[in-house]
């Protein structure tokens, strides 16, 4: 089984457009639960269960929007794949690793593509789970999920600057730009 999905893996090199999934959705899941903490956090008090409800509904969202569009769009993409190649073979390959890799490596990719942005979501909003635990935070809780928020969107820009060979504190920089400004923008519109 081992070799069969390294085949399957080489086959389809389906890390490169994980990787890329990953960091869309995951980039997409901070920027979102900035943007509703930081709604939150102008408006004043709201309470903390509400402000939970909210995000988790947004990351589940995000979840089931990131595994079926991704599973709809790669199937249909390996799809397309299988067939060309058939086509130029003269041969069905029903039964090959191609075939496997086109069947199997939607489901991975969808798998990314949907989790990102939860596990980045749920890690965003922990600050909130923790001061509803009763555990005190040197910061309260939305302005700790804030700071997460900045945190890892600087975190995937310093990633993708790895990826791309550029400097990462720039990458990270501008991503965190990004999220500056954004917040900005929703704290102008909200005050």
């Amino acid at each position: 089984m081992g070799s069969r999905l390294r085949i399957l893996l080489e086959l389809g090199q389906p890390h490169l457009i994980a990787r890329r999934y990953f960091v869309t959705n995951g980039f997409d899941g901070a920027l979102t639960m900035l943007g509703l903490t930081m709604g939150f956090y102008s408006t004043g008090a709201v309470p903390v269960p509400v402000i939970i409800s909210a995000c988790l509904g947004a990351a589940i969202a995000l979840t089931a929007s990131g595994l079926s569009s991704a599973y709809i769009s790669e199937a249909a993409e390996r799809r397309k794949e299988l067939m060309e190649l058939e086509q130029a073979l003269i041969h069905k390959l029903d039964e090959s690793a191609h075939a496997h890799a086109a069947r199997l490596l939607p489901w991975l990719i969808a798998a990314v593509n949907g989790l990102s942005p939860l596990l980045i979501a749920l890690l965003i909003i922990s600050p909130l789970w923790l001061s509803q635990a009763g555990l005190r935070l040197p910061l309260g809780p939305l302005e700790s999920s804030i700071v997460l928020a900045f945190a890892c969107l600087f975190l995937l820009g310093v990633f993708l600057g790895r990826i791309s060979g550029q400097f990462w504190l720039w990458a990270g920089v501008r991503t965190l730009l990004v999220a500056l400004v954004t917040a900005g923008i929703i704290y102008w519109i909200s005050g």
